[in-house]
């Protein structure tokens, strides 16, 4: 793999584990899978910390349980949690949660479409949390895109659904990157859209992600035992 290339490892999500078998869920699976997918080639992890019945949970007893367990495992790579509105869908409550965490995550997304985001954004960074923005559509393009914290951010990323194509990426990248921020870009897809979108991130040379979040299936349909390989599928074809 090229070293300008940039694989993030996202490893669970909103996904349960009957979507997959091996889908980490306490913060001793994260921590086995967070491991697996660094050893594979990932240079970064992301995570939803949840409760043991598998909701995410942005509650900072749960958040801390799983980042002080990640990090024991693998201490080195850059890791990563979800502050994802469906976990705790209300803006202020969201941001006393946030505020609560004391065993600290190196970053964590926060969705530019969603209510409180900017706010959410500017307590994350006051923490000394870096912040990855989402963008899913053009309207959150254009509010990063104008809002004080764009030149903050430590990366950006362009987030497609199943049906999103590569037209609607390069609409997206183009939009992301006339802010002028030093923040890296990311481009991903989920389920039908990951892997093409996965290849086409690395067309334009930019950073992307994969695990179990985004899809259960590798390139070739097959199922894999885990995000290890995962990882390595898009280490292979980021290196072709």
């Amino acid at each position: 793999m090229p070293s300008s290339t940039y694989v993030k490892a996202c490893i669970n999500g909103v996904r349960t584990p009957d979507e997959h078998p091996n889908l980490p869920v306490s913060p001793e699976q994260l921590a086995a899978e967070a491991l697996a997918a660094h050893q594979a080639g990932a240079k970064a992890v992301h995570m939803h910390p949840k409760t043991p019945d598998g909701v995410d949970s942005l509650e900072p007893a749960v958040v801390d349980a799983a980042v002080a367990a990640v990090r024991r495992a693998v201490p080195g790579p850059p890791l990563g949690v979800t502050t994802g509105y469906w976990a705790l869908p209300d803006a202020e409550a969201r941001l006393c949660a946030v505020e609560g965490w004391t065993v600290l995550p190196d970053f964590a997304s926060v969705n530019w479409h969603e209510p409180g985001a900017e706010e959410l954004a500017g307590l994350l960074l006051a923490k000394g949390i870096g912040v990855e923005a989402g963008i899913f559509n053009t309207e959150a393009a254009a509010s990063w895109v104008g809002s004080d914290i764009a030149t903050h951010c430590m990366r950006v990323m362009v987030e497609l659904q199943g049906d999103g194509d590569i037209a609607t990426a390069d609409d997206l990248l183009a939009q992301v990157m006339t802010a002028g921020s030093p923040a890296p870009v990311l481009l991903h897809g989920s389920d039908e859209s990951c892997w093409p979108l996965l290849e086409h991130a690395g067309r334009r040379d930019v950073q992307t992600r994969i695990g179990l979040e985004d899809t259960v299936r590798l390139p070739d349909g097959s199922s894999p035992s885990g995000n290890a390989d995962l990882v390595s599928a898009a280490v292979q074809l980021l290196s072709r």
